[in-house]
C-alpha cells in the first residue's frame, strides 16, 4: 500500500516551533531532556539528544523529521548516527532554540564541517525538508568555515617566518594565544564576521602586538630587526617591575615600522591596516586593559573569553585549526585545487615565480590593481571633468559635491552597522575609492559621447540625479566586489520577515542603500565596463551577473519604473510595443550609451521637446531632433531591457531543455513563444517573481498540452543543476500578496488560469504562430585572451599565443600539456593524448565536469498538491519500475553532461 499522506518537514517545524514564552530564560518547560516521555523512540537517539542537552521539543521535532526522511530515501548510505545528528541541528535552527554548537554536534557524530554540509543538503530527498531558513544558515556557516580556514592557512605559514622554532615549543604556545586572540578580536570587531579582507587586517594587528612582546631570541631576523629601535622588548620580570615600568616611556600604540614589515609580506595595503589597528583593534584592546600594558595576554583569560563568545554564536570552534582537529580539517581535493590555477602568460624572468592564488592572495592583489589604478584619480574632478561641468548650461559641479557629502554619510553609517559597530572609517575609505572610481568612469564616459556626438554640453544628463546616483552606486560595487564584501544574496531575494539587522552588503545591498531603482542601475552597467579598461575579468563577471538578477528578478519589485514604462507602452498599441518578435533573430548592438538610456522617456507624458529647446537630450543632434514630429517617444531603456531579457530567457530555457527534451526538440520553440508571449503580454505575472519560474511553468503547461511525459518534480530537479540558481526560485514562490508557496502552487492557481486559454491553442491544430528564436551574441564582457580549460580535464589549458618569442613552458606550468599555434610541440603522441581527454567517456572524466553529480528523480515531490505528483492533480503511474527509475536517472544524467560538453565546447569557440 501507498504511504499516508504526510505534512511536509518544513510544515511541522512550524507547528513545533515554540513560543514567545518557550523559548525565554523563565520557560516553563525543563531544559533537560526527559527519557521517560522518549521511550517511542531508539535508545541511541535519545541518548545522542541528551548528550546535546537538547529539550523535549526539539527531540520530537527531529524524531519527526528523521521518520520523514527514513521514509523518503530509498536507502540510507549513512550512519544512523550522523543523520540523526543533522535532523537535530535542522531542527534546532528551524525552531531557532539553542542547545548545542556546531561543533558540538560534529564531534557528536564524528563529522567535519564539510561532509555536514553535504549530508544537510541530502536530507532534502524531496525538495522540502531544508527550509530556506535552513539553507541560509547553512550557506553562512560554509562561508565563515571557508574564511576562518583560508585565514588559518595564511597564519599558520606566516608564523613560519616570524617565529624560530625552540625546545621547549614556546613558540607554539605563543602562537596558540595569539590566533585565539584573534578570534576575540574578530568576534567582537566584526558582527560580519566572513569579511575575508577585514579579517585579515586584523589578524596583522595581533601579530603586530605579539611580535613587538615577544623575546627577540624567539623571532627570525626579519622581524627582529623590523622592532622599533625605541621599542623596548618586556622580559618575563615586568610583572614584578611594574613600578619601575611606570619610568620608561608609554608603548606607542602600533609600531609603525613593524607593521609595514608585516604588510610588505603579506601584500597588504599599510595604511589599511594602521586604521584598523587604531580603529577596531585599539578599542579591543582597552576592552581587555592591554592598551599600554608591555605584558603578554594571559593565555588562560583569553582562552576563557573566547570560549564565551563561541558558546554564544552556536557555530564553529575556531581554536580546532590550531589543533589540527578533524572536525575542520579541508578536503584533500579544495586544496589541491589551488594549485590548478592558470598561471598568466610571463616574461622569462619572472616565470615559475608565481605563488598558488589562495583567497587571501587573490584579495590582496585585486586590492592592489583597483587601488594602483586609482592612484591618479583624485578625490574631486579633474580638469577635464571640471570643464565638461563648466561647459553645461545649468553647472552641475555643487550638486555633485552636495550628493557625494550626503550619499558619503549614508554609505559610511549603514557600511558599519552590516559589518561592525567600529567599521564606519572602513566604509568611508570604501566610499573615497568609490568615488574616484567615480569621477575616473564619468570622465571616460564623456570623452567618448564628444567624440560620438560632437558635442561638450551635457547639461541635460549631469543634472541628472539617477544618472549620477546609478554611476556612483556601480562604482562602490566595483569596490566593495574587490574587497570580498559583496557577493549575491539568495539571488536578489527579499521577502517578508527577515533579519532585521542588516549582516552582509551583499547586491543588492547598495541599491537599498541610495534608495535606487534596479531598473534605472541596469542602465549604466554596460557602458560602466566600457569605459573602465582595467575592470578585472571577475569584477566584470560580477557585474554582469548584477545585470542578469536584475532582469531575472529585481527589477520587477513592486515599485519598480519598469512597470510605468510597460504601462505606457502598451497603452500605445501592438505597433509600438517594447520589443517586437521580428526583431529577435537580429543581433544585438552593444552601442547604447549611458546617455541614451537616462535620456530616454521615463515618465508618462514625456514628448520629444521642439527643436532648439535648452533642454534637448544631449545625445540627440539637433538635426535629428528637427526630423521627428512630436509623438511618443519610444524608450530605448526599456528597449534594450527586453532585447536582453528576451536573450537571457532563452538562453536558460534552450539550456533546461537540453537536459530534458533532446527526444522532443519540436517543443523548445513552442515552448518559447509561450514564454515569450508571457513576458510580453502577460508581464504582471513577474511582479514580485522570477524569470525562472515562469520559465518552468511554461515548460510544464506545453508537455502537458502536447502529451508528453515531464512531471514537475523532474522539471525541478533538472533545474537545480544548471549554474546561478536558488531554491527558493521552486520553493518560495509569490501565489497572492503576502502569501508564498511552491511553484506547483502557483502554476495551478496562477499561470494556468491566466493563460489557460492561450495554453489550449496549442493543443488545436491551429496553434499560435511561433515566436522567432533570439540570436544569442558573444557577451561584450568576454576575455576572448583568457586561458581556457579543455571541457573535461582540469589540466588541459588553451590560451592565443600573444608573443612568438613565448613557448608553452612560460605560458603556464610544465606539467600542463600546451599546443602553441606555430610552435614546435613534439611527438604527436601528445595530440593524441589530448584527444583522449577531450573524448574520453571514461567515468571518472565525466566526474569532472563542473555540473557535477545528477540527483536521481525524486521518489515524491512533498509540496506537490495533496501529495499527487502532476501538478494539475492527475495521479502518477504506481507501476513504475526500478529499471525504469534507474533508465531515467541515467538517461537525464548522459543529456546534462553531454550538454555540458557541448556548451564548453561552443563556448572556447566564441
Amino acid at each position: 500500500m501507498p504511504p499516508k499522506k504526510r505534512n511536509s518537514a518544513a510544515t511541522q517545524m512550524k507547528e513545533l516551533k515554540p513560543g514567545a514564552e518557550s523559548s525565554s530564560p523563565d520557560k516553563k518547560e525543563s531544559p533537560e531532556l526527559s527519557v521517560k516521555k522518549h521511550r517511542d523512540k531508539d535508545a541511541e537517539f535519545v541518548t545522542l539528544s541528551k548528550s546535546l542537552h537538547v529539550t523535549d521539543l526539539v527531540c520530537d521535532g527531529a524524531w519527526k523529521l528523521w521518520k520523514t526522511v527514513q521514509e523518503s530515501m530509498d536507502e540510507v548510505t549513512d550512519s544512523q548516527k550522523r543523520l540523526w545528528g543533522t535532523c537535530l541541528f535542522v531542527t534546532v535552527i528551524e525552531m531557532d532554540v539553542a542547545c548545542f554548537t556546531l561543533t558540538q554536534v560534529l564531534k557528536a557524530v564524528s563529522l567535519n564541517v564539510k561532509e555536514f554540509m553535504g549530508l544537510a543538503r541530502k536530507l532534502d530527498v524531496n525538495l522540502d525538508t531544508i527550509s530556506t531558513k535552513v539553507n541560509s544558515a547553512l550557506t553562512r556557516l560554509e562561508k565563515k568555515y571557508d574564511v576562518m580556514l583560508a585565514l588559518y592557512q595564511r597564519f599558520e605559514k606566516t608564523c613560519k617566518k616570524i617565529f624560530v622554532l625552540t625546545s621547549d615549543g614556546k613558540e607554539r604556545e605563543t602562537m596558540r594565544t595569539c590566533w585565539t586572540m584573534f578570534l576575540l578580536a574578530k568576534g567582537r570587531a566584526l558582527q560580519m564576521e566572513d569579511d575575508l579582507v577585514i579579517s585579515f587586517q586584523l589578524l596583522l594587528c595581533t601579530l603586530e602586538l605579539f611580535i613587538k612582546r615577544c623575546s627577540p631570541d624567539v623571532l627570525q631576523p626579519l622581524y627582529k630587526s623590523s622592532i622599533s629601535k625605541v621599542q623596548s622588548p618586556p622580559t618575563r620580570t615586568s610583572r614584578r617591575n611594574q613600578s619601575k615600568a611606570k619610568f620608561r616611556p608609554p608603548e606607542p600604540e602600533v609600531d609603525v615600522q613593524l607593521l609595514e614589515t608585516l604588510c610588505k609580506e603579506n601584500e597588504c595595503n599599510a595604511e589599511e591596516v594602521k586604521n584598523v589597528y587604531q580603529t577596531s583593534f585599539s578599542a579591543f584592546l582597552d576592552s581587555l586593559d592591554l592598551s599600554r600594558s608591555p605584558d603578554f595576554p594571559q593565555a588562560n583569560d583569553i582562552d576563557q573569553q573566547y570560549e564565551e563568545h563561541y558558546l554564544k554564536s552556536r557555530d564553529i570552534d575556531g581554536r580546532l585549526f590550531f589543533d589540527g582537529d578533524e572536525t575542520v580539517l579541508a578536503p584533500k581535493v579544495e586544496i589541491s585545487q589551488v594549485e590548478r590555477t592558470p598561471k598568466k602568460n610571463l616574461p622569462d624572468e619572472d616565470a615559475g615565480l608565481i605563488p598558488p592564488q589562495t583567497p587571501i592572495r587573490a584579495a590582496m592583489t585585486s586590492i592592489q590593481l583597483l587601488r594602483g589604478d586609482l592612484t591618479s584619480s583624485g578625490d574631486h574632478p579633474s580638469a577635464v571633468l571640471a570643464t565638461y561641468f563648466k561647459n553645461c548650461t545649468v553647472d552641475p559641479t555643487q550638486d555633485v559635491l552636495k550628493r557625494l557629502e550626503t550619499l558619503g554619510q549614508l554609505f559610511s553609517q549603514r557600511f558599519g552597522q552590516a559589518v561592525g559597530p567600529r567599521c564606519v572609517v572602513y566604509g568611508r575609505q570604501r566610499f573615497a575609492l568609490g568615488v574616484r572610481l567615480y569621477y575616473k568612469v564619468m570622465e571616460a564616459m564623456l570623452k567618448s559621447e564628444e567624440k560620438r556626438l560632437s558635442v561638450q554640453n551635457f547639461s541635460k544628463l549631469l543634472n541628472d540625479s539617477t544618472f549620477h546616483k546609478s554611476l556612483l552606486a556601480c562604482a562602490l560595487e566595483v569596490v566593495m566586489s574587490t574587497y570580498g564584501e559583496s557577493s549575491f544574496k539568495n539571488g536578489g531575494y527579499t521577502h517578508g520577515g527577515g533579519d532585521t539587522a542588516e549582516t552582509n552588503v551583499c547586491f543588492p545591498w547598495i541599491l537599498d542603500v541610495f534608495s535606487l531603482a534596479a531598473f534605472d542601475f541596469y542602465k549604466v552597467i554596460e557602458s560602466f565596463i566600457k569605459a573602465e579598461p582595467t575592470l578585472s575579468k571577475d569584477i566584470v563577471k560580477h557585474l554582469e551577473t548584477c545585470e542578469n538578477l536584475i532582469m531575472e528578478r529585481i527589477a520587477w519589485r513592486t515599485g519598480s519604473p519598469l512597470f510605468e514604462l510597460l504601462k505606457q507602452e502598451h497603452e500605445i498599441g501592438v505597433a509600438e510595443q517594447v520589443e517586437t518578435p521580428a526583431s529577435f533573430s537580429q543581433p544585438l548592438q552593444h552601442n547604447h550609451t549611458a546617455a541614451d538610456l537616462y535620456l530616454s522617456p521615463m515618465r508618462p507624458g514625456s514628448r520629444v521637446l521642439p527643436p532648439g529647446s535648452p533642454a534637448t537630450p544631449s545625445s540627440q543632434t539637433s538635426s535629428q531632433a528637427a526630423s521627428q514630429t512630436p509623438r511618443h517617444p519610444k524608450s530605448n531603456s526599456l528597449s534594450l531591457f527586453y532585447k536582453k531579457l528576451y536573450r537571457l530567457a532563452y538562453t536558460r530555457l534552450k539550456m533546461l531543455c537540453s537536459y530534458l527534451l533532446t527526444a522532443h526538440p519540436e517543443l523548445e520553440p513552442i515552448i518559447w513563444t509561450l514564454f515569450q508571449h508571457t513576458l510580453q503580454h502577460e508581464y504582471e505575472l513577474m511582479r514580485d517573481r522570477h524569470l525562472d519560474q515562469l520559465m518552468m511553468s511554461a515548460m510544464y503547461a506545453i508537455c502537458k498540452v502536447k502529451c508528453v511525459d515531464l512531471r514537475f518534480k523532474t522539471i525541478v530537479t533538472a533545474y537545480k543543476n544548471m549554474p546561478n540558481t536558488s531554491q527558493e526560485t521552486f520553493k518560495h514562490v509569490l501565489i497572492t500578496e503576502g502569501h508564498y508557496d511552491s511553484i506547483i502552487i502557483f502554476y495551478n492557481q496562477v499561470f494556468m488560469q491566466k493563460l489557460k486559454t492561450n495554453i489550449l491553442q496549442y493543443a488545436s491544430t491551429r496553434p499560435p504562430t511561433l515566436s522567432p528564436i533570439p540570436q544569442i551574441p558573444c557577451s561584450p564582457y568576454k576575455f576572448p585572451n583568457s586561458p581556457l580549460r579543455v571541457p573535461g580535464s582540469n589540466n588541459v589549458y588553451i590560451s592565443p599565443l600573444k608573443s612568438p618569442r613565448m613557448s608553452p613552458g612560460i605560458m603556464t606550468p610544465r606539467s600542463r600539456m600546451l599546443v602553441s599555434i606555430g610552435e614546435s610541440f613534439g611527438p604527436s603522441n601528445r595530440f593524441q593524448k589530448i584527444n583522449q581527454m577531450v573524448n574520453s567517456s571514461d567515468r571518472s572524466f565525466k566526474r569532472a565536469l563542473d555540473l557535477g553529480s545528477t540527483p536521481k528523480p525524486l521518489k515524491r515531490l512533498r509540496f506537490d498538491v495533496d501529495g499527487q505528483d502532476e501538478a494539475d492533480g492527475s495521479k502518477s503511474g504506481g507501476d513504475s519500475t526500478l529499471i525504469q527509475k534507474l533508465a531515467e536517472m541515467s538517461s537525464t544524467r548522459s543529456r546534462m553532461q553531454e550538454q555540458k560538453m557541448k556548451e564548453d565546447a561552443e563556448s572556447r569557440k566564441e
